[in-house]
């Protein structure tokens, strides 16, 4: 017996397999994605070298700033016709969040696959997990049609 808001979830995703909106989001979440990374490096490259800014708070910030462009064009591209192109902070702060859950998923990931691979193969399959993380929650979360 399957829990009904899992039900939900598997009958969506079926749907939106059936219609192939799901890979086409999931193409577009990635593009913005790679723009988000460079975006990251970008800022904290920048506050590390230029400003003098220490790792932390610099990975921080450069997260922040990424995070909200990625939130933004998401909110235009990937999601428009669910977000009504429209920004909201309750639709940020849940973006956000998710965010969150994906970099835990990441480095939980990263940590537990460096004691049986090498870490860079550890490091590839993290990321992995992280999109496929955010992208879940995003699409069925922070975007789900209202």
């Amino acid at each position: 017996m399957i829990p009904a808001p899992l039900k939900n979830i598997v009958d969506r995703l079926t749907v939106a397999w059936h219609e192939r909106a799901i890979a086409l989001k999931a193409i577009s979440f990635a593009m913005v994605g790679v723009v988000n990374t460079l975006i990251d490096l970008g800022v904290f490259w920048t506050t590390v070298n230029f400003l003098q800014w220490s790792l932390v708070p610099a990975n921080v910030f450069a997260w922040l700033v990424a995070v909200s462009f990625s939130y933004a064009m998401n909110s235009f591209t990937t999601f428009g016709p669910e977000s009504g192109r429209v920004l909201r902070w309750r639709d940020y702060g849940t973006f956000v969040a998710s965010g969150v859950a994906g970099m835990i998923a990441s480095t939980v990931t990263l940590v537990l696959l460096s004691y049986v691979l090498p870490v860079l193969a550890a490091k590839l399959i993290s990321i992995l997990v992280s999109f496929v993380v955010n992208f879940s929650l995003s699409h069925f979360v922070v975007f789900r049609k209202r």
